[in-house]
């Protein structure tokens, strides 16, 4: 583990953009270029997890460090397959699967996620079938070209976000909800726990699936401060 080798932290513009500076010298990313950020509360939170860290650098706990790596230095490259990952995700996603039994955890799947479907669809074209069997059902293509739309217009960042909010709620439009303000990220998450936590209400939770759930909550929430200032 890398030892602490700088005093102090900050932000500077530079060439349209924003980058951390330790001790003077800008904050790179794995791949060794500059790590830029298109705004400046983005390079503020990463900035403030560098000068979080005590004598020694721990990478696990700067969420928003690695995933601003990500949008720097991969996202630029990988568009196309994240679009495409987008789109693939409105096809089965989370929401539009429910159960017909037992009673209770259909009605709560229903007042729960039927608003987002309703509001996806009104607000951006993301009009998607709900089922109550085991197969697949097919999803309308301009609801999936609309998908494909949205995510093609986000920036590095936002894209970035957008797929890793999509793959750790398991569910394109909850993480659409989230990104666009509907949905805090709390209720993003329960939300996206809804079948688990009905469960955990009737039989308990293992410990460990417990730790692990409030590990992926705080996760979100800390990541949903890079969404907007």
């Amino acid at each position: 583990m890398a030892k602490r080798f700088y005093e102090h932290v900050g932000v500077k513009a530079q060439e349209g953009d924003y980058v951390v500076v330790l001790d003077e010298r800008v904050l790179k990313t794995p791949g060794k270029q500059p790590l830029t950020f298109d705004k400046q509360f983005r390079a503020a939170l990463v900035a403030k997890e560098w000068q979080a860290q005590k004598d020694e650098i721990k990478p696990e706990t700067m969420p928003c460090t690695r995933l601003m790596n990500v949008a720097c230095e991969l996202t630029p490259t990988r568009r196309p397959e994240l679009v495409s990952g987008f789109r693939s995700y409105c096809r089965t996603d989370l929401l539009c699967y429910r159960t017909a039994a037992p009673r209770d955890l259909a009605r709560r799947q229903d007042e729960n996620w039927q608003p987002v479907l309703d509001w996806a669809a009104k607000n951006h074209g993301f009009k998607l079938a709900v089922t109550t069997g085991l197969n697949a059902i097919a999803q309308p293509e301009t609801s999936l070209n609309a998908a494909s739309t949205y995510a093609d217009s986000q920036s590095n960042a936002q894209l970035t976000l957008l797929v890793h909010f999509m793959a750790s709620l398991g569910s394109s439009v909850l993480a659409l909800a989230l990104m666009e303000g509907h949905l805090d990220a709390e209720h993003a998450f329960t939300h996206s726990r809804l079948d688990e936590m009905f469960q955990n209400e009737r039989w308990g939770e293992d410990e460990e699936a417990m730790l692990s759930r409030q590990n992926l909550r705080t996760e979100i929430i800390t990541l949903s401060a890079l969404i907007k200032e």
